[in-house]
């Protein structure tokens, strides 16, 4: 029998078009393999790569806290590396962004002496970059999830692309059904938070990438201090642009020949 290992992939955001021929190939080939996928036509298609897919979303429990729910996720996809089997781990997006139990899996599937690895895939960032046309390369981008933001007072910078994950979940520790808001009150304290910052008429955009093949991403353009009251849901994004010029460091510049 062969030596128990992991390989932790994403399907990207639309799957399978953004799916990468190496991650259905690892799919394919495992023994065993777990979903972490929302959409139930991505979940179908997992599992017509390879019938021992399971899906470990019915670890999800209203009033559980999540971080409990991700940590019987990663014992039980340790469960089967445990068992010497080849084990493939299947995140919709990128395995490696806001996915803690695929992280968590490889590290101690490492550390428990297995071979275990992720391979890149399309995030919904990626999928953000390409729907607004934003090159983050452009005025630098910070990228925070949005209750990290306001716990730890990250700030922000308004010459810089700002990206805000989660804001539909704000301060929310435990699993809710609803598909609007979880946490109306926490969107409103964000943006109290952005408005110490930014004009409150500043054009914002409250984006959720196409999950689904020939449809559109959502794209709400609203002013700031609207966003509370904008069609937010788990699953948005807020796309917050400069709204000031950068400055020069002249004398940076001098120094680097820049000038």
């Amino acid at each position: 029998m062969s030596r128990g290992s992991l390989c932790a992939v994403g399907i990207g955001i639309r799957a399978p078009e953004q799916t990468s021929r190496e991650a259905a190939a690892r799919i394919e080939r495992a023994e065993k393999v777990f979903s972490l996928v929302a959409d139930p036509l991505a979940q179908y298609w997992v599992a017509s790569l390879n019938p021992s897919t399971e899906s470990l979303t019915y670890l999800y429990a209203r009033d559980k806290e999540r971080r409990q729910t991700y940590l019987d996720m990663v014992e039980r996809i340790l469960e089967e590396v445990r068992a010497q089997r080849s084990v493939c781990a299947v995140s919709y997006g990128h395995p490696g962004v806001a996915a803690f139990p695929l992280h968590e899996s490889v590290r101690r599937a490492r550390s428990e002496g297995f071979d275990a690895e992720m391979l890149a895939a399309v995030s919904a960032e990626d999928c953000l970059f390409a729907d607004l046309g934003v090159d983050p390369m452009v005025g630098g981008c910070r990228s925070y999830e949005a209750t990290d933001f306001l716990v730890h007072g990250r700030g922000a910078d308004p010459a810089s692309n700002l990206v805000l994950w989660q804001i539909g979940a704000i301060g929310e520790k435990s699993w809710k059904a609803e598909a609007g808001v979880w946490n109306r009150d926490g969107l409103a304290v964000l943006v109290d938070t952005l408005l110490a910052t930014y004009p409150s008429e500043h054009e914002v955009v409250v984006y959720e990438a196409a999950r689904f093949p020939a449809t559109p991403p959502k794209i709400e353009r609203v002013a700031l201090r609207d966003v509370a009251n904008a069609g937010v849901t788990p699953l948005s994004t807020l796309y917050v642009p400069p709204s000031v010029e950068s400055t020069v460091d002249e004398a940076m510049a001098r120094r680097l020949g820049y000038l």
